[in-house]
């Protein structure tokens, strides 16, 4: 039986040194934080991209996507927008400084996720690796903004990778 325990450290060790690394060099050949980079993808890849879409798409609060859209906009790296369709929120937008940093800094990204992920494992364990967390995340992902996220939903049936 796979012990569990096992799982959970090697997953979250990976992802600490994962992060660490590419956060460093990205900061360092950047002068940007993952953090940032990682809004800025979601900004990036959601049209009319609010504050809302980036917490739900990083796992993050409403608040903390929040403060990140405050610090890019400090940093001229993306303006906030009058939403057309909800007076209450804002559209979110790279400005052209943003999306030069982001082209630059995604080729670092990339770099680092292929020294990480592709380099060590064959392309069918990379695809059995993305498929079954994917469907960890999908259980572990609320179904809406007020249910529990601290447990994964109950009686939610996932497929499971192929072998």
């Amino acid at each position: 039986m796979t012990d569990l325990r096992r799982v959970f450290d090697d997953l979250v060790r990976f992802e600490t040194v994962l992060w660490n690394t590419i956060d460093a060099r990205l900061q360092r050949e950047c002068g940007v934080t993952m953090s940032s980079l990682n809004a800025m993808l979601v900004i990036d890849s959601t049209p009319s991209c609010r504050v809302h879409d980036i917490a739900r798409a990083v796992a993050i609060t409403v608040g903390g996507a929040s403060q990140a859209v405050d610090r890019l906009e400090a940093a001229s790296l993306c303006a906030r927008r009058p939403n057309p369709r909800d007076r209450r929120s804002s559209v979110l937008e790279l400005t052209p400084a943003g999306q030069e940093l982001m082209t630059s800094a995604g080729v670092v990204f990339d770099q680092e996720l292929e020294a990480f992920l592709r380099v060590p494992l064959a392309e069918r364990s990379l695809g059995q690796l993305a498929a079954a967390l994917a469907i960890v995340r999908g259980a572990a992902t609320p179904a809406d903004d007020s249910a529990d996220h601290s447990r994964p939903r109950k009686g939610k049936s996932r497929p499971t990778p192929a072998s």
